[in-house]
């Protein structure tokens, strides 16, 4: 039965090999922004998510050294038996002071937390219509299936679509349930939330924003997207693992809303709790982030520069406007090559192929980060000489 197994496996690798799909695992020793492979290969990593670059800061190193030292390795259970420590309650309650909310709930990681909310969220409003932007991390997509929803997309970022369809179901039976992300983690465009928000408003629509890459580097000290919203968005998730420098994930919202999904979230209920150190970290995060003004403003300056320099090369970049920014190439076998030659000066920009992204739509994703050098970023752009320009 395993050889039989390998040969289905095998052969279904070599199709993704084929066609420009195969992915395989890389290891890396981080030094700062700087990859170091095995080989002592160094490459500056303009692909990862440290937006502030809070994941090697002293502060959060130290509190998560000393929360293993107070509080143990792991948290022996889940948050429903013993799992709840007195700090992790502390934490998020300065969480939600941090997000504008009432309450708030921290999850193991983002795409358990969008792939179980969902699910219980579908259970608390009843018989739901759900609207998803057509771009919405893969997560959203499955929380969605897993409730056993059929969801209407609508085209990205489009609202006058989205209204049409919104439109066209008045008068069916249940409540309607709208579903985006604030930032979109591979197009680096924001969605339109105020006017999002009206439309929700308008048609009685619930509103459920992910936050991943907008936490800690967007909005009002970092608070979000959503929180130049105060009150109007009934859902808002979010992850630590990326301009926070932890681990996990959060939703933040009324106290009903999180009293609820302790009850009958899958994620939250069934999982162990995360360790002592992750919350140490998060808690060290949440005291730095909202005096990282400085920052920001350097993260969103190296974006505008990169920005500018692939324009001047007639390069596209979307409608990126944040930290993230796609180098639209369009062919895997493309892409992939565009990765190589940015390694070979000592560049990490990670091809990005379907079905991460739609079918020619490959791209490298580009991200920004506070701790890179304005040499690192002037490297990058000269580097751009060396990429063919998209058909």
């Amino acid at each position: 039965m395993g050889r039989r197994l390998d040969e289905l496996a095998e052969a279904r690798l070599a199709e993704l090999a084929e066609g420009g799909r195969l992915r395989r695992l890389r290891p890396y020793r981080r030094e700062g922004t700087d990859l170091v492979r095995p080989d002592g290969t160094r490459l500056v990593d303009f692909s990862g998510n440290d937006y502030l670059g809070l994941s090697r800061h002293p502060q959060l190193i130290a509190r998560a050294r000393d929360w293993t030292e107070r509080y143990g390795a792991g948290a022996s259970a889940s948050r429903l038996v013993t799992g709840t420590l007195d700090a992790y309650v502390a934490v998020e309650g300065k969480l939600a002071a941090f997000k504008g909310a009432k309450a708030a709930l921290v999850f193991n990681a983002g795409f358990q937390a969008n792939a179980t909310i969902l699910p219980a969220m579908a259970e608390l409003l009843g018989e739901t219509l759900i609207y998803a932007d057509r771009l919405n991390h893969a997560s959203l997509h499955h929380g969605i299936a897993a409730a056993g929803l059929r969801q209407q997309r609508f085209r990205h970022n489009d609202l006058d679509h989205l209204r049409s369809l919104l439109e066209r179901d008045q008068g069916k039976p249940g409540r309607r349930l709208i579903v985006t992300e604030s930032v979109f983690s591979m197009d680096g465009d924001r969605a339109p939330l105020g006017a999002l928000i009206a439309l929700a408003e308008e048609f009685g629509a619930h509103l459920y924003v992910d936050e991943a890459h907008a936490t800690g580097v967007s909005g009002p000290q970092g608070r979000g997207l959503t929180a130049a919203h105060p009150g109007r968005v009934d859902v808002v998730m979010g992850t630590v693992g990326k301009a926070l420098g932890g681990f996990g994930a959060y939703v933040a919202g009324s106290r009903a809303l999180i009293d609820f999904l302790v009850n009958r979230c899958a994620g939250f209920i069934y999982s162990t709790a995360l360790p002592p150190a992750v919350f140490g970290a998060l808690d060290a995060a949440l005291d730095l982030a909202p005096t990282m003004e400085a920052e920001r403003a350097r993260v969103h300056a190296h974006a505008e520069r990169f920005r500018e320099a692939a324009k001047r090369r007639d390069l596209s970049t979307g409608a990126s406007d944040t930290q993230i920014v796609p180098l639209l190439i369009g062919g895997n076998m493309a892409t992939l090559a565009a990765q190589a030659r940015l390694e070979e000066q000592g560049l990490l920009g990670v091809a990005i192929r379907p079905p991460t992204v739609p079918e020619g739509e490959a791209r490298l994703r580009l991200s920004f980060s506070a701790a890179h050098r304005d040499e690192d970023v002037a490297r990058l752009c000269d580097a751009l000489a060396g990429l063919e320009t998209p058909a």
